[in-house]
């Protein structure tokens, strides 16, 4: 294990090295029973989910937005008769423009769907480690009582956490604004 180790210090690491060296244990990379995942795989992976939903997002604004204009663009106007007291292109501009926000709402669910159909074999060790993060992030997260529009919580639900480090500073966060809400509340 130390020789792959040290192999993939190198740039040329092969696949079967990178998973050995990303920490998986012999047992996950050998398909035991007893199967982990560590915290810098785990986080690497929720990182990478976290990409599939956000470019997911960009072709579901562009069909939103495309489904809205084809639709409402195609639609009789006349503009004697306001749609509730509104010029009809004003109103049909903003359901084109809505259609793009439902694209924008939809894309990181529809993400979320794809890279889970690609991870399958691992989504049972990815939902134990989801569950252990979450009672750590509840657990060591500010009390967001105090927060106000001028001094929000940090990142409340750790979504953009994707590596130990971001962990580490994620927490450092959190201290320090209970810290500032403490001091505020005094």
């Amino acid at each position: 294990m130390a020789s792959t180790l040290r192999l993939c210090q190198t740039s040329q690491c092969r696949p079967r090295q990178l998973i050995q060296s990303a920490n998986f244990t012999r047992k996950y990379a050998t398909g035991a029973k007893n199967e982990t995942l560590n915290w810098p795989t785990y986080l690497a992976i929720r990182k990478g989910k976290r990409r599939w939903e956000m470019a997911a997002t960009i072709p579901c604004v562009l069909l939103g937005f495309g489904g809205g204009v084809a639709y409402f663009g195609s639609l009789e106007m006349d503009a004697t008769k306001p749609i509730m007291g509104i010029d009809p292109m004003f109103v049909y501009g903003f359901a084109t423009v809505g259609c793009a926000g439902l694209g924008y709402l939809m894309g990181p669910t529809i993400g979320a769907a794809c890279w889970r159909i690609t991870h399958r074999r691992t989504m049972k060790l990815i939902e134990e480690r989801d569950r252990e993060f979450y009672k750590r992030i509840v657990k060591n997260r500010a009390d967001p009582t105090a927060q106000s529009a001028t001094n929000p919580v940090p990142d409340f639900y750790g979504e953009k956490i994707g590596s130990l480090h971001q962990y580490r500073q994620w927490l450092r966060d959190q201290s320090r604004y209970r810290k500032k809400a403490g001091w505020l509340a005094e």
